[in-house]
């Protein structure tokens, strides 16, 4: 029975690390959440809509996924982006200003960003093997499509 009680904090602090993980990588997909959703009204061109709202959708995706993993845990999913999310809304507002490209730009720029966060919780060996796979073959690979996208447009733009 000793051996349990041992056990258990160090079930628990390891469900915390994955928590801590889970949820700094949720506060990042809110964020492109909400980037997305302040970018798609800069656009008329039905096509750019279309691929943002897209992946915007796999972002909310992405972010219930995570959600589900964080609950069954055991812990609590953040409910804001947080600072990253109020970066986001800056930049993206700023690139408003400045015109479809930079919007583009600034996004393509958040993916990259989200790109690494995801890297960098691969590399973590404190990680589950759950939460690995989770993020190895569905959480990164979805963001990794959104970047050829992303660049179509920019592209078709500055033709």
């Amino acid at each position: 029975m000793s051996n349990a009680t041992r056990e258990e904090p160090a079930m628990s602090k390891a469900c915390e690390k994955d928590c801590a993980q889970l949820n700094s990588l949720l506060r990042g997909e809110l964020a492109a959440v909400e980037a997305y959703e302040q970018a798609i009204p800069k656009f008329e061109d039905a096509a750019t809509v279309q691929a943002l709202t897209r992946i915007a959708g796999d972002h909310r995706t992405s972010s219930s996924m995570l959600r589900d993993s964080i609950r069954s845990i055991g812990g609590e999913p953040d409910k804001s982006s947080g600072a990253w999310g109020s970066f986001a809304k800056t930049v993206t507002g700023a690139a408003k200003i400045l015109g479809p490209q930079t919007v583009l730009a600034a996004l393509r720029e958040g993916e990259e960003h989200g790109i690494v966060e995801y890297d960098k919780a691969i590399n973590n060996a404190e990680l589950s093997s759950d939460c690995l796979t989770m993020i190895r073959g569905d959480l990164l690979t979805l963001c990794q499509k959104h970047l050829p996208v992303l660049n179509q447009h920019i592209d078709s733009l500055k033709a």
